[in-house]
C-alpha cells in the first residue's frame, strides 16, 4: 500500500527503497565537511601557530596541539552526521551508529593507509595507540552529544 492508499501514489519518505541510503549519505556528507573544516582551521591556526618545527615537540604539546583538537573535530564530525540523520531511520541503533561513525573511521584508515605508504612517515605503536584512543573518545563525545540533545 502506498503513503495516499491509492495504487500509483508517491510513497511516503519512510517507505522508498532508496531513501535509507539517501539519508545516510547526507548524514556522511555532514560529517565529511565538518571534519574538513575543523580539520583545515586545526592544522591552519592551532597547529601553525604553536607548533615550532626547530626542536622536538613533548608528549604533553604533542597531546595538547594535536590529539585534542582530533578529538574535537571527531566529536564535531560525529554530532552533525548523527544530528542531520532524519527521525524514521535513527530508529535502527546500527544504521544510526553507521550514519554517525562511518566518516572518522574511514578517515582515520585513510590516515593509516597515507602513514603506511610514505617513507618518510614513521608510524609508533604509540601514535597508533593515541590516535585509536582519540578516535574512540572523539566518536564518544559525538554519541553522547547528539544522545543528550536528542533526549530533551
Amino acid at each position: 500500500m502506498t503513503r495516499y492508499g491509492y495504487p500509483g501514489a508517491p510513497a511516503g519518505r519512510e517507505k522508498g527503497g532508496s531513501a535509507g541510503l539517501f539519508a545516510l549519505m547526507r548524514s556522511w556528507a555532514a560529517g565529511i565537511v565538518v571534519l574538513a573544516v575543523t580539520s583545515y582551521l586545526h592544522v591552519t591556526y592551532i597547529h601553525g601557530t604553536f607548533a615550532s618545527t626547530d626542536e622536538p615537540e613533548s608528549f604533553t604539546g604533542e597531546l595538547l596541539l594535536t590529539h585534542l583538537p582530533n578529538a574535537v573535530a571527531i566529536a564535531l564530525a560525529v554530532w552533525a552526521a548523527a544530528r542531520i540523520h532524519p527521525e524514521p531511520y535513527r530508529d535502527s541503533r546500527a544504521r544510526h551508529l553507521a550514519a554517525a561513525l562511518v566518516v572518522p573511521v574511514a578517515a582515520q584508515l585513510v590516515a593509516y593507509a597515507l602513514a603506511f605508504t610514505t617513507p618518510w612517515i614513521s608510524l609508533t605503536a604509540l601514535a597508533v595507540f593515541l590516535s585509536l584512543a582519540v578516535l574512540a573518545v572523539g566518536c564518544t563525545v559525538g554519541l553522547a552529544a547528539d544522545r543528550l540533545q536528542s533526549d530533551n
